[in-house]
């Protein structure tokens, strides 16, 4: 999601010509799935997308309206709080599919790190579902409804679900560093609000693992003098600096993560139709921001190094199977699970009744809504408070 950094911020690594080592053994994509897709199972993934979409459509367009505008002409933290508290409520529905109903295994490793309101993630990128995994252990932290990510601008076109990155006010880029810098740095100068919790997530390789990149990314570091890498990609530290510059005042922590899997690398609709993957392996470190430097060569160096421990650790865990020190982390709550299904089901049940078969005023209103939620996510609009803001008092004063 970053573009590459200059080669001036790398050559320190030069060590002579190095020569390509073949991609590591991610894990045997020909195999047989986990579990079979049976008939079953693939109408039980159409009804869980169903429902999926049929619970954010409800609860956008009839509480966002008034979580992100109403609210936030009285008070931005107040907003994003109100409209973070619906999306968690929401998102806590997929790591249900995934441990409850999917029965995937989610083992834990590393450091157990205490709650905290603001951080800075970052993760190797296996698979195009590796950030669906992240909020179970967000989840886990009671931060489940603060994390955001950095995604690609294509995935704003997804229809309803781009209203809600827009509303949780991810940062989109073009993975062209001229384009995106202002844009991240614009958008991170308003996250610096310590009163607002921050799970901040991005993956420095700027695209999911295959063996042909991984062969590419070897190919840039044989010619730049950069570590050769196996399981990884080589990061691209331009964007990651970027973050932690912005934000390096006012988050607690960064945590560095490394996700792997048995057997199988999973899709989204292996997620959805429950047949993949068999057990997800996170592995946490948590690291002080004041023990990361300070310059942009030192900071390219320093992810780098840590790039380096990723790819031995999962060089290790294709050898052992797991990572070192597991159970870092205890179950979900089912009994939590099924009370936060019941009432997100509950009132997408009861909206759904109100639009389709009560007053014409809540089709009207739907209507009107999703004009609202088109127009500001088309055109990126976040509205500023505008009621005892700091601006709006200095200029009554002056007047």
């Amino acid at each position: 999601m970053e573009c590459p950094s200059s080669t001036s911020s790398q050559g320190r690594h030069v060590n002579g010509k190095q020569s390509i080592d073949p991609p590591g053994p991610a894990t045997d994509k020909n195999g047989p799935r986990h579990r079979p897709l049976t008939p079953m199972r693939r109408c039980r993934g159409v009804l869980c997308l169903v429902v999926m979409l049929l619970t954010a459509f409800m609860m956008m367009v009839y509480l966002s309206p008034t979580t992100t505008f109403l609210v936030r002409l009285f008070s931005v933290h107040y907003s994003r709080k109100s409209t973070c508290f619906l999306f968690g409520m929401w998102l806590a529905i997929w790591p249900f599919l995934f441990k409850k109903v999917n029965k995937t295994r989610f083992i834990f490793s590393g450091e157990s790190v205490p709650p905290k309101g603001r951080v800075l993630l970052f993760s190797n990128h296996r698979t195009e579902v590796d950030w669906m995994y992240l909020w179970d252990f967000a989840l886990r932290k009671g931060c489940l409804q603060c994390i955001k990510y950095m995604l690609k601008k294509s995935l704003m076109k997804l229809p309803v679900f781009n209203w809600s990155f827009h509303l949780i006010e991810f940062i989109p880029v073009e993975r062209k560093w001229e384009i995106d810098e202002p844009i991240i740095q614009r958008r991170l100068s308003e996250f610096k609000n310590p009163r607002d919790p921050l799970w901040l997530a991005v993956f420095p390789e700027g695209t999911d693992y295959t063996e042909k990149k991984c062969i590419r990314s070897q190919e840039y570091a044989v010619e730049h003098g950069l570590p050769i890498l196996k399981n990884v990609l080589l990061p691209k530290t331009k964007g990651f600096n970027c973050c932690l510059q912005e934000l390096r005042s006012s988050i607690d922590a960064v945590y560095d993560i490394t996700i792997a899997y048995k057997h199988q690398l999973p899709t989204f609709l292996d997620n959805v139709y429950g047949i993949d993957p068999a057990e997800v392996h996170i592995h946490i470190n948590s690291i002080q921001v004041s023990d990361i430097p300070t310059s942009e060569d030192e900071v390219a160096t320093w992810l780098i190094e840590r790039f380096q421990l990723k790819d031995e650790l999962l060089s290790n865990f294709s050898k052992l199977g797991h990572f070192p020190n597991e159970g870092t982390e205890g179950d979900l709550s089912t009994l939590k699970c099924l009370a936060n299904f019941t009432v997100v089901i509950s009132v997408t049940g009861i909206l759904t009744y109100l639009t389709l078969f009560s007053s014409v005023w809540f089709k009207v209103f739907v209507v009107f809504s999703c004009v609202f939620l088109t127009v500001t996510t088309y055109y990126s609009i976040h509205l500023p408070q505008l009621i005892g803001s700091p601006e709006v008092s200095a200029r009554a004063k002056v007047s």
